[in-house]
């Protein structure tokens, strides 16, 4: 920039600067531009904490609504044999390895009966139909296993674990809720929890 581009000061501007330099001390700014933020108090901190917070909680929630790792492999399982149909062992066998009375016929009108491998555990997997809850498959398992009574919905799928007369753990899926009421009163004579 030339001398003659730079614009020339008006009176306004010389009074304003010297009003200016008169109200501040040059080495006194004022006292609001010296005010200190806390870390923790900072819009943006205080919004990163509230999503790590609600993230947190959401993450613990659904792992606290995680069935144990053989009902989510049955759950699967009955998934990719959803379609199948057919009796590929006797029901007398099958309801030995349910600890039905002997002579009990199965409950529902059976639709599968097979022996099957879930992530390297024998079991042994029954598909019925109830008239008035819908179909069930209820997985036996050949080895002991350790697992408590319970129920929850996992991948779109209603679940619950009961056990035998005997103390078999018996896995119940269903996409229906009532199915596993009415299957857990056929089979061990108690009803799904509310």
């Amino acid at each position: 920039m030339t001398p003659q581009d730079t614009p020339q000061e008006t009176a306004f501007d010389l009074r304003a600067r010297a009003e200016l330099a008169l109200a501040f001390e040059p080495s006194e700014p004022p006292a609001h531009l010296l005010r200190h933020t806390p870390w923790h108090a900072r819009r943006g901190v205080r919004r990163m904490l509230a999503a790590l917070l609600v993230s947190g909680s959401a993450a613990s929630a659904v792992f606290a609504m995680r069935p144990p790792e053989i009902v989510r492999a049955a759950i699967e399982h009955e998934y990719y044999e959803r379609t199948l149909r057919g009796s590929f062992m006797p029901e007398a066998e099958i309801a030995h390895h349910l600890d039905l009375e002997p002579g009990k016929v199965l409950p529902g009108y059976t639709q599968l009966m097979r022996p099957c491998d879930i992530d390297g555990t024998k079991a042994y997997h029954l598909t019925t139909f109830f008239e008035k809850g819908g179909i069930v498959t209820v997985l036996a398992f050949e080895q002991p296993l350790s697992l408590a009574d319970n129920h929850g919905w996992w991948a779109n799928m209603y679940w619950q674990v009961v056990h035998s007369r005997e103390g078999r753990p018996l896995v119940l899926v269903a996409q229906k809720k009532q199915a596993l009421a009415v299957a857990s009163k056929a089979l061990v004579g108690s009803e799904t929890p509310r």
